[in-house]
């Protein structure tokens, strides 16, 4: 095609990544796109986006795509439906919603959702359905919990410096995170201040990932150690005179307390847990000590596990033994979602929600659905599902009672997808939904600090509806949609309300800037002006009992420590389950997006398991050779992928395969616990204690 004929768009990628990636994108016609590329005038992606959403083409084009209402006609999970018409499809889920409804009341009837889109319009939606009809809430506890609980437990607020400042640091920590997978743009200002200032990057994770590749320094620990690994390094901070305690007395809770809890935490010690050896764990609390421009970048990975929130606050508080927060390219950032105080309200009709419905846990979903009564808070049984935005029955934890629980044939389910996901072959109607260049809405960063406006920019395939249209047209059904003015309005006008109640202006100056920089002040996101707790200080010692809201393991919050440590209550390796598993994402997968493209399905291969090169050894194995790895949740076979980038007893399970992509039909989350994560709940996808042999 001509260059001529090629217009160049603007959207914002509305994938689960904290990135939200400014993008260019080549529209061939009304219905065609071609090149994905990264804004170069956006500040913070800067040009640069991950490759799969530069083949977005692939995904949005795909001939799989879904694109007809389909009805069940055979058993659960056989894949066979019928085509019908819209109006059909919608009249047959308003009647069974209400069908559950007037057996078993309201709270039978559970609207689950997530981030396949993270735009609010698409997303958040559902839950003015859920609000105005009583239905269960949800827990969203999947992704973020552990990871926002534990940073704030030390800040009190989820913000921090600006993301950009990293390619002015000398020092860049990046932890719990592979920016060279997800999150690309990390790299982009690592990179950024190493070519500029010499800045020396530190990685530390639980095996080599391509971030580590490029680090100056790779700290490879055991899954769930990173407090421990912390702590000694803090003791070291404390010992060798370079803990800043000008600044921690005027801004933070109690040094001294931390100071002598830290005595006996040493390298060593904290070698003895974490596995890094105590010689590395000196070199690198040297380099944060005598390094003032020191950031550290803080992921989600190192906090999926029973003592995730542990572990963050502990890695947090570093920067303010060191003092680093006073300085331009110093601090600890890991999320800005604090800094655009929406008000949401007319979009997920917070104004009419009842504080008395019953919230169920997002990850707890297989208990839910197989009865756990602790689960259902004394409610009813779950008996009608209806699902946007996430894939269950591939991503949650415990699969094994998830799709015990989706077998049920009392359970009315209803999945509105882009694709036949695996939840959407457990479905009794699937209706096709749109994709985010082909509906308008309104976004916003949190791994920078952006507003972020995603427009229209080409047709849908005939026969899909937006998120909004369906949530709209099923209230309408209902006989509801009068209870909510929030469903007579399309998406501009629920981004224009929204943006002028939330203080941002009007939508229109959003829609010609394309994005805006709201990024605060230097001396508020470093916390100058005080942190956000009462007191105004940064908290060594964490309060878990106020954020104790029902969820959440028994016995906690009594149990935690207050100040950072190692607590003991990972799926430790024993006996019986020598090995530790975590599940990393993968580069060309992003939970199950993307798993249905050609080219990162081809780059992916199958599933593997990375062990270490000596365990092999041990176990009678070669590369590539058939592994069984189980617990007492189940089993599955991978093949085996050697390596010596990890501790001994680690495996590496990269991306979240498709259940159909493994022998038995079950994917790796089979192996993950749904028990809920302290203080508050929140997945463990990180924590698992396995057992491996030859297949």
């Amino acid at each position: 095609m001509p260059q001529d004929d090629v217009k160049l768009g603007y959207s914002t990628c509305p994938h689960d990544c904290p990135s939200t990636c400014a993008l260019e994108v080549e529209v061939l016609g009304p219905d065609r796109i071609g090149r994905v590329r990264g804004a170069r005038d956006n500040s913070y992606t800067a040009g640069v986006i991950c490759a799969k959403v530069a083949r977005y083409a692939e995904r949005i084009h795909h001939p799989d795509r879904l694109t007809q209402p389909l009805r069940r006609v055979g058993p659960k999970g056989s894949g066979r439906f019928e085509p019908v018409s819209w109006d059909a499809a919608m009249d047959e889920v308003v009647a069974r919603l209400a069908e559950a409804e007037a057996k078993h009341g309201p709270e039978t009837v559970w609207p689950y959702y997530y981030a396949g889109t993270m735009g609010f319009v698409m997303r958040d939606g559902i839950n003015r359905l859920r609000h105005v009809k009583r239905y269960s809430g949800q827990h969203s506890t999947i992704c973020t919990t552990l990871a926002w609980t534990g940073f704030m437990a030390g800040t009190g607020a989820l913000m921090g410096p600006d993301p950009r400042e990293m390619a002015k640091s000398d020092c860049v920590v990046i932890w719990g995170t592979n920016p060279v997978n997800t999150q690309v743009n990390v790299m982009t200002y690592a990179i950024r201040a190493r070519k500029e200032r010499s800045a020396k990057i530190v990685v530390i994770d639980t095996y080599r990932t391509g971030t580590a590749e490029q680090a100056d320094l790779f700290l490879c620990l055991k899954p769930g150690t990173d407090a421990a690994l912390a702590c000694g390094v803090m003791h070291v901070l404390f010992r060798d005179g370079m803990a800043d305690w000008d600044w921690m007395r005027a801004n933070t809770d109690d040094p001294d307390g931390l100071a002598e809890h830290l005595k006996t935490r040493t390298p060593a010690w904290a070698e003895a847990i974490c596995g890094v050896p105590a010689t590395e764990i000196e070199a690198f609390a040297k380099l944060v000590g005598s390094t003032p421009k020191t950031f550290l970048r803080l992921g989600y990975g190192f906090c999926r596990g029973r003592n995730g929130v542990m572990s963050m606050h502990a890695a947090s508080s570093i920067a303010s033994v060191t003092g680093s927060w006073r300085h331009e390219g110093g601090g600890a950032f890991h999320n800005n979602g604090q800094i655009y105080h929406w008000d949401r309200s007319m979009i997920e009709g917070l104004d009419v929600r009842d504080p008395a419905a019953r919230v169920l846990d997002q990850s707890r979903i297989g208990p839910v659905l197989t009865g756990d009564l602790r689960d259902l808070r004394d409610g009813p049984e779950v008996t009608a599902l209806f699902i946007q935005n996430t894939n269950p029955m591939m991503v949650a934890p415990d699969l094994g009672k998830v799709h015990k629980g989706f077998a049920r044939d009392d359970l009315f389910v209803c999945v509105h997808e882009q694709f036949m996901t695996e939840t959407a072959e457990m479905a009794d109607i699937v209706l096709p939904a749109t994709m985010f260049l082909e509906h308008d809405d309104l976004y916003q960063g949190g791994g920078h600090q952006h507003i972020m406006w995603g427009p229209k920019l080409v047709e849908a395939p005939e026969g899909c509806r937006s998120n909004h249209e369906v949530i709209c047209d099923l209230a309408r059904r209902m006989g509801v949609a009068d209870r909510h003015p929030g469903f007579a309005m399309n998406p501009k006008e629920l981004a224009a309300h929204t943006m002028e109640v939330s203080g941002w202006g009007a939508l229109d100056e959003l829609m010609a800037q394309r994005w805006i920089d709201i990024q605060p002040d230097f001396d508020t996101a470093h916390f100058i002006n005080g942190f956000g707790h009462d007191d105004g200080r940064f908290h060594f010692r964490a309060d878990w009992t106020h954020r104790q809201n029902g969820f959440g393991p028994d016995g906690v919050p009594d149990s935690m420590p207050d100040l950072p440590d190692f607590w003991n209550v990972i799926d430790a390796a024993d006996d019986e389950r020598p090995f530790r598993l975590v599940t990393a994402p993968a580069r060309n997968y992003l939970n199950s997006s993307f798993t249905e493209t050609p080219t990162s399905r081809q780059r992916e291969d199958r599933p593997t398991a990375q062990i270490h090169a000596d365990d092999a050894v041990t176990l009678g194995v070669a590369d590539g050779d058939r592994l069984r790895i189980g617990n007492d949740q189940g089993s599955l076979v991978l093949h085996a992928s050697l390596t010596d980038g990890q501790r001994h007893g680690t495996v590496i399970v990269e991306s979240v395969w498709p259940n159909h992509a493994f022998e038995e039909g079950v994917g790796i989350n089979l192996l993950v616990s749904s028990e809920p994560g302290a203080p508050i709940g929140g997945g463990l996808f990180h924590d698992t204690a396995v057992w491996v042999q030859a297949a």
